[in-house]
C-alpha cells in the first residue's frame, strides 16, 4: 500500500478525534461556567443558568458524540421517543408531589 492510499483515512480519523477534542473541551469550558456561576448569587437566575448550560451540554453530546445530526429517521425517532417517554415520568412524578403537598 503506497501513503496515497491511506491518506484520506488518516486524515479522516484525525478530523474525528479533532472534533471530539473541541466538543470535549467546550464540555467542560460549559462545565467550568456552570461551577462559577453556582457561586455567584443571583437569585432566581442561579437555577435557570444552569439549565440553559445544562441543555447547551445535552445538545452538545446528543447531536455530535451521539450523531444524531446524521443518523437514520428510526434512530432520531427513537430519541425523541425516550424524551416524549422521560417528560411523562417527570410530569407523573411532580402531580404526585403537588398533590401530597396539597392535601397535607
Amino acid at each position: 500500500m503506497t501513503t496515497e492510499t491511506r491518506t484520506p483515512a488518516r486524515r479522516t480519523a484525525w478530523q474525528l478525534w479533532r472534533r471530539n477534542a473541541l466538543v470535549w473541551g467546550a464540555l467542560m469550558l460549559l462545565l467550568l461556567l456552570s461551577l462559577m456561576l453556582a457561586y455567584i448569587p443571583m437569585g432566581v437566575l442561579t437555577p435557570a443558568s444552569g439549565i440553559v448550560i445544562a441543555f447547551a451540554k445535552a445538545t452538545l453530546v446528543v447531536m455530535l458524540f451521539m450523531e444524531l445530526a446524521r443518523s437514520r429517521a428510526i434512530d432520531r425517532l427513537a430519541a425523541v421517543a425516550g424524551l416524549v417517554f422521560l417528560t411523562v415520568m417527570f410530569a407523573l412524578t411532580m402531580s404526585d408531589v403537588l398533590w401530597r403537598l396539597a392535601t397535607r
